[in-house]
This record gives C-alpha cells, structure tokens and sequence, in this order.
C-alpha cells in the first residue's frame, strides 16, 4: 500500500509541473453599467465581449451585465461607459370584499395624531385627502388578502408590476405577471395601510391620505430584498407611466428600502423619474450611526428618519386609544435608535412616526390576517409620501424640489437630547440623539399644507 501511494505521490507531482497554472475562479456579479449616450451596436457588442447582457434600460442608456468582478475596472475604462458598479442589495426588512371606498372617517391612531391628519376623538382634520393622486409604492407587493384590508378602489390593479431579477445569481431583470398580489412577506401590505388606511377586522382605520390611489411595484422578493437593477427598472416604470396615461395626474413614489452604496443607474432612474415631474420619498435606513442608506441618501430624495412617542406603551391600546397632544411640541417625541443618521455627504429631510406603527402584516404564506406593531425608517417614510400626497392634491403642479423646501422649512425642529420612555408596557429605556437625526425636524400635515 505504501509503495503505491509513493507513485501515485510522484505522478501527481510530474503532472503539476508539467501542466500550467490554473487561473484564479472567475467571480460573475450583475453589474450595472451607464453609458454616456443611447446605446449602439457597437457598443453592446464591445462590452458583450465582457460577459452577457442581461437587460437594457433604454430609457437611463443603461444595461445589466453578468460578468466576471475582476473586469469592472476595464469595464469602466471604456470610452463610452460613464460608471458601473456591481448590482446593490436593497432592503425592504421589516378574500372579503371591503363594504367602504375609503377610511377617511375612520380611526384615529397615534401616528396620525402625531403628524396632525387626524386629531382623537374627532377624526381628519385636513380638507385634504389625497383624491386624485397615485402613490406608487415600490416594495413587495401586496398580500394575496390585501382586498379584505383595502378598498379596491384605492388599488390601481390595471398599473400594478412585478420585477423580480437582479444580481449577479438570477442575472437579467423579468416581469412577473400578477406576482405583484401574491406577496409571503407583508411589508408592502403594511407601507400602504399607512398611506390610505385599513380595515382592522371590519373596524376602519384612517390614513394620511385615504383617498389617493396606490400602485402597488413589487421590486423587493418574498424575503424583503432585492437588487439596485430592479428597482431602477421600478422607478423607470413609474416614470414612463407619468410620461404617458398619468401625464394629467400627480404621482409619488414612496420607497421604504435601501443599501449603503449609490448605484450609478438606480440615480439615473431616479433623475429621469424627478424629470418626468414625480415625487419621490425613501426611507433613511434602519443603520443608526452607521450612516444613511440608498437611495434615501440621495439629496434630491426626501428622505425620513423615524421617531416615537413618548406616550408609546402607557396603555394596552394606547396606539389608538390616547391622545398626541397639541400642540405639537418636540418634548412628546424621540427618534429611534435604529433611526440612520446622516453622514457627511448624506442628506436627511425631514422626521415622521416610525417606531411601533401598527398595520397588517403576515410572516408567511397562507391567508390568515394579522396585525402588527412594526418599527423601522420603512414605517416613517410612507407618512411623508402620504403628506407629500395631500401637497401635491392642493397644488398638482408642485415639484420634488418645492415639495422638499415646504416640508423641510415647516418641519419643528428637533434638537439632539435624550428621552426616557416605555420599552413595552412594563420595562423603561433611555433613547438619545445627535443633531445629525432629525433632519430639518418633526413634519405635520398642517404645517406643509399652510405652504
């Protein structure tokens, strides 16, 4: 036995000095690639040389590329290539028929009461309700009972998507017919309770704006994550649809996702769509001083960070059962620690509710319907998507610029302290901040409206 390890040991040693080297595995990544102008033959053929294109965003002069990592430096070097870079992880993390098309004389809850739509015990107290708006909410889709939460006439199904792709795994960037009402996941269910309202077990819950209709654009998968790629494809659509049959009609978008790099064609989607005349909201991200997420960070998106309340937890239904006081005064409020803060470079707007919002949720398959207190940056940033709703409705010529300028110079501000607040309904925590957490301040429907 030994002597014939002891050949084996030689032949092996012949053929390794014999044979040439081995090339270093190859690491194929999606990458997303802008050009500088609309996109020739020549072009995709020469950076087809690179790897496989996987999709092509005529409208950015962009494409996804699947290609080996190690040739993104002369990917970048050709003439006619403005930037690429790998394909960015977002994030997303955290049937009856409705009898009412709307819930603007619903309930009144704390998150409401917070930013002033509603007041207790008296219900909205705006003129305003959104009518006439759409609010494409790119996230995970919608929840296959979303119709026993929602009035379908606030679902604007005949523009619903899904785009599903990305990534150096899966590649090209696909549609997925009716994969937009089938979401396992929840988080966009619960983003647009926010915006228009629900219906809790046949009990109505108001919403910031309940008569605005919403598209829903599954761009996150069943986990909650998905790729810069789709996104932008996202965004684009929107944008298009507001170039074509909504020409007549405001649009906002409403992104609770993010990653910690900007993406060169996820900006370009972004740019087209504030070109095409859409507003666009995006949560601050969930990395507390670790920085910003994107695209939120972007300066011109108006991005929101999370804050709470103090009353939070005094009672088992405090969320909608007690009273935000009036008026509104910083003292009542705190911002969560998971709350991003801005980073130099970064550009954080404005503060809105986000800590414990409750809303349907499920955390798998199957049609049971439940509820749930979620917190995060993805609850706060559907609040100013809803305000920015209600701005656009007053005036339907308004801008993502002016829109920003309003909120942020009504915003009240929130100077850096500290809060002692209820954790759950037993156990007490401190929660502090800096300057860099609040943005411009504590935005209120009230407030932006008197612009």
């Amino acid at each position: 036995m030994k002597r014939i390890f002891a050949v084996l040991l030689v032949l092996v040693t012949v053929l390794a000095m014999s044979s040439p080297v081995l090339a270093a595995p190859t690491k194929n990544v999606g990458i997303n690639v802008l050009f500088s102008g609309p996109a020739t033959d020549a072009m995709l053929a020469e950076l087809g040389m690179f790897g496989r294109i996987s999709a092509e965003m005529v409208e950015l002069n962009a494409v996804t590329l699947k290609a080996d990592l190690a040739d993104l430096d002369a990917i970048r070097a050709l003439p006619f290539v403005v930037a690429a870079n790998p394909d960015a992880e977002r994030s997303g993390v955290p049937v009856d028929m409705v009898s009412v098309e709307d819930f603007s004389d619903g309930l009144n809850t704390w998150n409401l009461d917070a930013i002033n739509a509603t007041e207790f015990r008296q219900g909205r107290v705006t003129g305003f309700d959104g009518s006439g708006v759409y609010v494409a909410v790119l996230d995970t889709g919608l929840q296959d009972t979303w119709r026993a939460v929602f009035p379908q006439e606030r679902i604007a199904v005949q523009y619903a998507k899904s785009f599903a792709g990305g990534g150096g795994e899966f590649g090209a960037v696909s549609e997925q017919p009716n994969k937009w009402e089938h979401d396992q996941n929840g988080h966009g269910t619960h983003v647009t309770s926010t915006i228009i309202g629900y219906s809790l077990n046949g009990t109505n819950i108001n919403g910031v704006a309940p008569m605005a209709t919403i598209i829903p654009v599954k761009v996150l998968n069943q986990n909650g994550s998905g790729w810069s790629s789709v996104i932008a494809q996202g965004i684009t659509y929107v944008a298009d649809l507001k170039k074509g049959p909504l020409a007549g009609s405001p649009v906002v978008i409403n992104m609770s996702l993010g990653g910690s790099a900007l993406d060169a064609v996820e900006k370009a989607a972004i740019d087209y769509a504030l070109d095409a005349g859409v507003l666009i909201v995006a949560s601050a991200g969930n990395s507390g001083t670790r920085g910003m997420g994107y695209p939120g960070a972007y300066a011109p998106v108006i991005s929101v960070a999370a804050s709470g309340w103090v009353g939070q937890w005094y009672s088992s239904n405090w969320w909608v059962g007690l009273n935000v006081p009036d008026p509104t005064v910083p003292e009542n409020f705190f911002i969560a620690d998971f709350s991003s803060r801005a980073l130099p470079g970064q550009d954080l707007d404005v503060t809105a509710p986000g800590a414990a919002v409750v809303g349907p949720y499920k955390l798998n398959s199957g049609n049971t319907l439940t509820y749930y207190y979620l917190s995060g940056t993805s609850m706060a940033s559907p609040h100013v998507a809803g305000i920015v709703a209600l701005m656009a409705q007053k005036n339907p010529e308004l801008t993502n610029p002016a829109a920003e300028m309003i909120l942020e110079g009504t915003a009240i501000p929130m100077p850096a302290g500290c809060r002692n607040i209820k954790a759950n309904l037993t156990a007490w925590t401190q929660v502090c901040w800096e300057a860099d957490a609040t943005g411009a301040g504590l935005t209120t429907v009230d407030a932006a409206l008197s612009q």
